[in-house]
């Protein structure tokens, strides 16, 4: 079944177009985001929250990387609102440049010692901005594919986007682990951690040229030629008509949040701290399992067009429930190998869930309030979720000086995400048109 009734057909060689452009702008903007979570964990406690405890100063730092989170919110209802009102592209194109703009301004900061309390109340305010930015781009990018797309193959298109936020991912580890290799601890923190910030600049143009090539999603412009006026309020519309579909969404996205922020960002202060272990060996296994993870995504995502999205959904929840229990006595072995194992085994079930997310809750909601319910469902939960899941991992560390509470905060996570998709209705092969049609949900 195809969306043909939703709009005009979109050709292959335009739907490549459309995939490219939202995933490498996706990769571009999610690479700031996440290179102050790796930094964070590696060198902001020592430049901006100096303490004489250094599990004291981590803990500062990932709270000022919670504080994106916390903007995130923000940022996806106010996207979101003026998303459904005047188009997806262009507010793409504004995040790309807010995003880039607070993370070159991150290179270039002063530390503590230069300028004392500035320096920390500075990188948390340009954390905001970080926040705020990205927390409207998810929605746009993942939506102006899966408007361009069929229903079809949906979830294999959508999950580009999302492989985009792991590419985004693997460069920030792949960028810090190279500077890292090739300096010295004193040069590093001196000035190479601000190399990866600076040279954002460079990748936001060439993004933002990539992405003013893309046209306008059809079914958006298809809805709102049928609208006799615009939603006022399209993130009041969801709250009121779909509340079980927004809670179902919350659901889906809480374990797959925790689970890779504590690998991609707590366990490197777990290896590096905690183990004692070169601080290499922790990026190096990130890298592996980054690089894995973004060729699982797609996998996945072509997977649930074909059996569903439930099922798939399922077993990277219920998969990674398991898995919490092993990650960190895998760590605990300080073999390389096995740390890298541990991080793998993270990043496949989290894929099974990442990859056919996008679709899955673009299908829940219809055009006139399809991206504020997504970013709204995606960025309050990140909120509670990925934005405290260092912090909490950190002081569970400190309390019980193990990582096993850790695993059964990933685990506990998990079992919440596995019976929110049990609770949730199958969506694979419904069409925009259809989702439209039914009204109320």
């Amino acid at each position: 079944m195809t969306d043909a009734a939703d709009r005009p057909e979109t050709s292959p060689a335009q739907m490549r177009k459309v995939v490219s452009a939202s995933m490498i702008g996706s990769t571009i903007e999610w690479y700031d985001f996440f290179l102050y979570g790796t930094a964070a964990a590696l060198v902001f406690n020592k430049l901006f929250f100096p303490a004489a405890d250094p599990l004291v100063g981590t803990m500062l730092a990932f709270a000022s990387y919670a504080v994106g989170f916390f903007a995130r919110p923000l940022g996806g209802v106010i996207f979101g609102h003026y998303g459904d009102r005047i188009g997806r592209k262009k507010l793409l194109m504004l995040s790309l440049v807010l995003m880039g703009a607070a993370t070159v301004l991150i290179g270039l900061l002063p530390t503590y010692q230069q300028i004392g309390l500035w320096a920390p109340a500075l990188l948390v305010l340009l954390r905001i901005v970080q926040g705020f930015a990205v927390g409207g781009e998810w929605g746009g990018a993942v939506l102006i594919v899966a408007e361009h797309g069929d229903a079809r193959r949906r979830g294999f298109w959508t999950s580009w986007p999302q492989a985009g936020v792991a590419a985004g991912s693997l460069l920030a580890s792949g960028v810090l682990a190279l500077m890292a290799a090739l300096q010295n601890e004193a040069d590093f923190l001196a000035w190479g951690w601000r190399v990866p910030f600076v040279l954002s600049v460079v990748l936001i143009g060439v993004g933002y040229w990539i992405r003013a090539t893309v046209e306008e999603s059809p079914t958006f412009k298809a809805a709102v030629s049928e609208q006799a006026e615009l939603p006022k309020a399209p993130v009041m519309d969801a709250i009121r008509e779909y509340p079980r579909n927004l809670l179902v969404a919350g659901g889906l996205k809480f374990a797959e949040n925790i689970s890779y922020y504590v690998v991609s960002v707590f366990s490197i202060t777990y290896v590096t701290q905690a183990l004692g272990l070169p601080r290499q060996t922790a990026l190096n296994a990130i890298l592996i399992a980054s690089a894995v993870h973004v060729v699982l995504i797609p996998l996945f995502g072509a997977l649930s067009d074909r059996i569903g999205r439930k099922p798939v959904y399922a077993f990277g929840a219920f998969g990674m429930l398991v898995w919490a229990f092993a990650l960190f006595p895998l760590l605990d072995t300080r073999d390389p190998i096995w740390i890298t194992v541990g991080c793998l085994g993270v990043m496949l079930f989290h894929a099974a869930m990442y990859g056919p997310q996008a679709a899955f809750m673009a299908e829940m909601f219809p055009t006139r309030m399809r991206y504020s319910a997504i970013s709204l469902a995606q960025q309050v939960t990140s909120m509670f979720a990925g934005s405290l899941a260092p912090l909490i991992a950190a002081a569970l560390l400190a309390t019980t000086g193990s990582g096993a509470a850790v695993g059964w905060y990933i685990a506990g996570a998990a079992l919440l995400t596995g019976v929110s998709t049990l609770f949730a209705r199958e969506t694979k092969g419904r069409t925009f048109a259809e989702i439209d049609a039914e009204g109320r949900g």
